[in-house]
């Protein structure tokens, strides 16, 4: 069963196909270069990236989605402590009881603005605990900056894609016809 977003694609024009994809890649490209230029993991940077094209229907739904990934990596932050605390007395029992009650919160607040995001909340869940650096200010600036790079990219792609489906009327192949000269300036050439 087609879905929107596909018939979207197919309806699209080649060249503006084409314009949109290798603007989506050189965005990625040019965060994993800051990313590696920094120091900071490029595979943290693509997370943010990710968690920007949960909802990529606006600006305001891709930051949304960063606030909801930031506070996943938060959330995992506090399981990985309740878990240590919770181990000695519960023992196996423990990790479920964590689960349950970061997933009741999670899917309790998918109804609430701003922080309705699960896929981007769990990212961050994922994002926190696949880096194994620990509980320090300098894992939430790293993880918070590699994953703002990313979101930075995502709105960058989004805005660049903005700005020409409005602005350049793509027409036939998708590639927009050159303007027919104005006045004196013709040369007799058709350029239409």
């Amino acid at each position: 069963m087609p879905t929107r977003q596909s018939d979207d694609l197919h309806r699209q024009p080649p060249g503006q196909f084409i314009l949109f994809t290798v603007t989506a890649a050189v965005s990625a490209a040019l965060a994993a270069w800051s990313s590696a230029a920094l120091a900071l993991e490029v595979w943290v940077m693509f997370a943010g990236l990710i968690a920007w094209f949960t909802r990529p229907a606006s600006w305001r739904e891709g930051a949304c989605a960063m606030i909801c990934l930031w506070l996943g990596i938060s959330l995992a932050a506090v399981s990985h402590v309740a878990m240590s605390a919770l181990s000695p007395p519960l023992g196996a029992l423990a990790l479920p009881l964590v689960v349950f009650l970061v997933a009741i919160l999670i899917l309790g607040l998918r109804a609430t603005r701003i922080v309705n995001n699960t896929l981007a909340w769990f990212l961050g869940m994922v994002t926190f605990h696949a880096a194994e650096m620990g509980l320090s200010p300098g894992t939430f600036a790293h993880l918070g900056g590699a994953t703002a790079i990313g979101g930075f990219a995502g709105w960058a792609c989004q805005a660049f894609h903005g700005y020409w489906a409005a602005a350049r009327p793509l027409r036939g192949n998708g590639l927009a016809k050159p303007a027919a000269p104005r006045g004196n300036e013709s040369n007799g050439a058709d350029l239409g």
